[in-house]
């Protein structure tokens, strides 16, 4: 059953959540209740404008960080350099880039306000961009959500060829350095999927958050 949440600040137990992985409807976006969400293994997904809606899906994609698969071509185009790697120097434009309609996505959940409120969580140290910049400007990128050792990405654009996929190698190597360990996709995706993601069922997914929201780690070098 779907919970409606008030201005408490609480989620029902994510294994609530339907067959599709709605868990609750309302509530609101403040850095308090974001975080709350994500150690919860929850995310909103707005799926109406004027809706706020929560999510825990099972199953849940992950990346394991030993598992990214490059492909020959992507090696191939990483081999090029024609481009700079950048963190988190354009986060509200690499939001905006992800929210942005195109051929492939004629809507987008990304509502003004998560804008607003993952700036917020940007400028705690919370959220981060990874940006790959090629001389005619931002060309590609991804934002997620780091708390210990856990990233939970958000969404991710190309507007050049590999791009996103560019900046998604570039975030799992840093998530080495920096000792995360859990790098979560939420759903599957055929483009995702190329770069070997896999599903664990809920409970698996949220034991695993469990252990990675208890180390310390640093997203930013």
């Amino acid at each position: 059953m779907v919970a409606f949440l008030t201005q408490e600040l609480r989620f029902p137990p994510p294994n609530r959540a339907g067959a599709d992985g709605l868990l609750a409807v309302g509530g609101d976006l403040s850095t308090e209740r974001l975080l709350l969400a994500y150690r919860q293994g929850i995310f909103p997904w707005p799926i109406h404008p004027r809706v706020l809606t929560w999510f825990s899906p099972d199953p849940r994609a992950i990346l394991e960080l030993d598992g990214l698969h490059i492909s020959k071509s992507l090696a191939k185009r990483m081999r090029r350099q024609d481009y700079e790697v950048r963190v988190n120097s354009a986060f509200d434009q690499v939001v905006r880039a992800c929210a942005e309609r195109t051929e492939r996505r004629a809507s987008t959940w990304i509502i003004p306000e998560m804008l607003s409120a993952y700036g917020r969580l940007h400028a705690l140290g919370h959220a981060h961009s990874v940006e790959v910049w090629m001389e005619e400007g931002l060309m590609g990128g991804l934002y997620g959500v780091s708390i210990g050792g856990l990233f939970a990405g958000e969404s991710m654009f190309s507007r050049a060829p590999d791009t996103s996929k560019i900046a998604l190698v570039h975030l799992v190597e840093r998530m080495r350095r920096g000792g995360l360990s859990l790098l979560d996709v939420q759903v599957p995706n055929p483009h995702l999927e190329t770069l070997g993601i896999r599903t664990l069922a809920r409970p698996e997914y949220l034991e695993r958050l469990k252990v990675a929201l208890t180390v310390k780690a640093s997203f930013v070098d």
